[in-house]
């Protein structure tokens, strides 16, 4: 799931590449240049922040939680927002929570002029989808519970009724 929302942000970023249009690169300009300017977007510091959170384990973890929860509180910057639901859609952790992250992302979600909208929605969008699916499986599974046990029901009345005869 989580490297679904990677792809889905690579192709938002794409797609904003695609609308900014062509832009001229000086022709002197080396790599080594921008890899010491990092990312030139949030979006793009985002993406990149995603793929180094990501293969965070243990305590190197809560402390990356409680320091972006912490930049979040001191900013109440949109691009810390994103990162604090970043952390908290991390799966299999203790601070995992999908119902904060949409709260934090649902206010720029909902401002189009947001500069990480996009990116906001497709998150929320992501995870709404992600707790739909979730929900249809769970209901499934209690389906398919219930026709075990009645199947189970099904032939031991048999056995009962073979073994009285």
């Amino acid at each position: 799931p989580l490297l679904v929302l990677l792809a889905a942000m690579a192709l938002a970023l794409a797609g904003c590449a695609l609308l900014r249009g062509p832009e001229a690169e000086p022709p002197d300009t080396a790599p080594e240049a921008e890899e010491i300017r990092g990312p030139a977007t949030e979006l793009e510091r985002l993406l990149d922040y995603f793929q180094r959170v990501k293969k965070l384990a243990g305590a190197e973890l809560g402390k990356e939680h409680n320091n972006v929860r912490l930049a979040f509180t001191r900013t109440r910057s949109d691009f810390d927002r994103v990162r604090l639901a970043i952390v908290l859609l991390l799966p299999n952790t203790g601070f995992s929570d999908e119902a904060r992250a949409l709260e934090l992302l649902e206010p720029m979600a909902r401002n189009q002029n947001s500069t990480l909208h996009s990116l906001a929605f497709l998150m929320s969008a992501f995870v709404q989808e992600q707790r739909r699916l979730g929900n249809s499986l769970q209901g499934m599974q209690q389906k398919l519970d219930a026709l075990k046990s009645m199947e189970r029901s099904l032939i031991e009345r048999e056995q009962a009724g073979s073994k009285r005869r």
